[in-house]
């Protein structure tokens, strides 16, 4: 039937270690992926700023309404 001498059973645990390691890429790649802040959105970065002062209430009124478009 099969010869194992030594060959295919190399090949087998080669197979195995090939398929672990992928598995552990992909996880390994899902929870970096979960630890990346979420982007802020346009209004967001508008609070902010009109928060910080670095623009007048008009400015952030007419930005607001631009972005509401």
């Amino acid at each position: 039937m099969h010869n194992y001498n030594g060959n295919y059973f190399g090949m087998h645990v080669a197979w195995w270690i090939f398929w672990i390691v992928i598995v552990i890429i992909i996880i390994y790649m899902a929870k970096k992926q979960e630890k990346t802040p979420p982007r802020e959105t346009p209004l967001e970065i508008l609070e902010k700023r009109f928060a910080k002062g670095e623009i007048t209430k008009e400015e952030f009124e007419k930005s607001k309404d631009t972005l509401n478009k």
